[in-house]
């Protein structure tokens, strides 16, 4: 069974830096994207980055120049870097990954990112 775990969350001051990372384990067949979502109480989840296998990457507006995502094809891992972190990034953030011929998501099961104003 294909599991996604995340690791990384916590709290950060207005302003300040945090890493996510993630490792897709148990997948037998090719990893297409990886990424991450994110939801803050009350809110719908909101995709924050993607990456495919070939490097690309695409970036939520509200998010664009604070943080960058990096993937390891060998290692099957995704790390968020969150640079110049904003009170409203305050949410519980998804690990995801499109995997297979088939296209099928799989989820993580979410780390708690706090930012202190």
């Amino acid at each position: 069974q294909v599991q996604l775990v995340e690791s990384g969350g916590g709290v950060v001051q207005n302003g300040g830096s945090l890493r996510l990372s993630c490792v897709v384990l148990r997948s037998v067949f090719s990893i297409r994207t990886m990424g991450w979502y994110r939801q803050a109480p009350g809110k719908q989840r909101e995709l924050v980055a993607t990456i495919s296998k070939s490097g690309d990457t695409m970036y939520a507006d509200s998010v664009k120049g604070r943080f960058t995502i990096s993937g390891d094809n060998a290692k099957n891992t995704v790390d968020l870097q969150m640079n110049s972190a904003l009170p409203e990034d305050t949410a519980v953030y998804y690990c995801y990954a499109v995997i297979g011929p088939t296209l099928a998501n799989y989820w993580g099961r979410g780390t708690q990112v706090t930012v202190s104003s």
